[in-house]
């Protein structure tokens, strides 16, 4: 991938520098070398980019869901056409492996913008019929600039799953996307000037989160925040928006476990897991992250795991081989690290992988680490608790279902969670039974775009997908029309007033 050298915003459909001048550094995970600098926006950048927006509302707002569809295709259009591209662009700039970005990130962005170019087109509208009192109906109507913070773990998916249903129903963005993985969002950008999307329809700042981030959500004109991240900043968001009543939408972290039953489909379980537990490094807030196995399998079940897991090729990312690649940043390897080393003080039996990993050639310098499954540590461990957000997995035994539901439920999380059994009448109590906005039975992220997604308890508030997106996108209005309303009079009569129309 060529050096994409210094970034700039994009304020009204030109690239501008940061007023203040100040730039940050972009490095890439699997090699630790300088990709990019980005601008280190600030508040006078953050207001330059709302006023744009405001001034292109008008305009965006008035056109028809027809012409804002069209863009949108369009946009997918391009996408596709610069897959390969972007994909790159994603992998260096996340650490992930290139075929993961090309498969799944590229794939579901161009998903994401054509599923809402027709979803929006396909939006029922509300009445109802008071009979000799007359009939309401019910409106939804953009609400102005809106602003979009995306995580660094899956840039252009998250990113591209917000713009589209915010643009499909008449709003106007300013999107920040993470100072870490800034790259395929300044991609787009370019890329939407040439779906002829206009000018300040969507403009784009980039800084950290503390400078740009807070003066975009402190920014008095920005009518809903739509953010995706850690749950310790989903709070100070909150906290900042509450006094304005503006709307948010949070969906923040989890703890996510994997209820593995007696009857389980053990080859299903085993692959299902793997994907599950170490899919982008672990670095996915749907990942399982706790595996409660009922004990008679425990003895069986790791034994499987453990071959499965330590099979996993970690590696350049570039390579067609490479099944996991690099974590985000010399610090998340840390911490992640720093997790394994608590595990082995608090008694745990690291059954596979548990240290950083150097591959040999270009990324001897990155930040990887070797997919870890752990086991034996005690229930109050903070291991089973806090989001590691890596590739470490750890296990847990149950003896019944209810100490199962217990223990999947003993987290302040609630995301996400799979339950892995034969029989229909169990796998419907357990989903019934925990604490996630999410349940996948003998299965994990089985998406459908149509349904509601967010989680519960610290995981967030509210939903996305479908008509929940829609909704956020949009302030509702009520209408009441009585019976027998007069006509109007038509520019050709008198009016109320006894004087000729113009």
């Amino acid at each position: 991938m060529a050096d994409p050298g210094v970034l700039s915003n994009w304020i009204g459909g030109e690239k501008r520098a940061p007023v203040g001048g100040q730039y940050l550094d972009d490095f890439e995970p699997a090699t630790g070398k300088l990709l990019a600098r980005i601008p280190d926006s600030g508040a006078e950048d953050v207001a330059l980019a709302v006023a744009a927006a405001a001034e292109a509302y008008p305009e965006w707002s008035d056109r028809s869901l027809k012409d804002r569809a069209h863009c949108l295709e369009r946009l997918a259009d391009l996408v596709v056409e610069q897959a390969e591209t972007l994909a790159e662009i994603e992998s260096a700039d996340t650490g992930k492996p290139l075929a993961l970005a090309r498969q799944i990130d590229m794939a579901r962005v161009e998903a994401n913008l054509r599923f809402f170019a027709g979803a929006a087109q396909h939006w029922p509208a509300e009445s109802h019929d008071m009979g000799p009192a007359g009939f309401n109906y019910t409106r939804r109507e953009p609400l102005g600039v809106v602003a979009l913070i995306t995580p660094w773990n899956l840039p252009l998916y998250l990113l591209s799953w917000k713009l589209a249903p915010a643009l499909m129903t008449g709003n106007c963005v300013v999107a920040k996307p993470s100072e870490l993985t800034p790259l395929s969002a300044d991609a787009l950008w370019g890329m939407a000037v040439d779906a002829g999307i206009p000018p300040g329809v969507i403009n784009l700042v980039h800084g950290s989160g503390a400078g740009c981030g807070k003066a975009l959500v402190d920014h008095p004109r920005i009518k809903a925040i739509s953010f995706t991240g850690g749950t310790r900043t989903g709070r100070t968001i909150a906290a900042a928006a509450a006094p304005r009543l503006v709307k948010t939408s949070l969906e923040l972290g989890g703890k996510n476990p994997a209820l593995v039953f007696a009857d389980a489909d053990l080859d299903q379980a085993v692959a299902g897991l793997v994907r599950a537990g170490f899919t982008n490094q672990g670095q996915v807030c749907l990942c399982c992250s706790r595996i409660l196995v009922h004990e008679s399998l425990e003895e069986v079940l790791l034994d499987r795991l453990v071959n499965a897991v330590s099979a996993l090729n970690v590696g350049d990312p570039r390579s067609p081989d490479t099944d996991q690649g690099a974590l985000i940043s010399a610090q998340h390897q840390g911490k992640v690290l720093d997790y394994i080393k608590m595990a082995r003080r608090d008694g745990g039996r690291v059954l596979c992988g548990g240290e950083a990993v150097q591959p040999e050639g270009r990324c001897q310098q990155g930040h990887f680490v070797a997919p870890t499954l752990i086991a034996g540590l005690p229930g109050d461990s903070r291991l089973h608790h806090e989001e590691i957000f890596g590739p470490v997995v750890t296990i847990q035994t149950f003896a019944s279902e209810e100490e199962a539901i217990r223990l999947a439920n003993s987290v302040d999380y609630g995301l996400a969670a799979t339950i892995w059994t034969r029989d229909l009448a169990t796998a419907q109590r357990v989903a019934a039974a925990v604490q996630t906005g999410l349940v996948w039975i003998n299965g994990w992220l089985v998406r459908d775009l149509r349904t509601p997604f967010g989680g519960m308890k610290d995981s967030g508030l509210g939903r996305e997908g479908g008509r929940w997106s829609l909704e956020f996108f949009t302030e509702t209005k009520n209408v009441h029309l009585p019976t027998g309303l007069p006509a109007f009079p038509s520019p050709c009569n008198e009016n109320v007033h006894g004087k000729r129309g113009h």
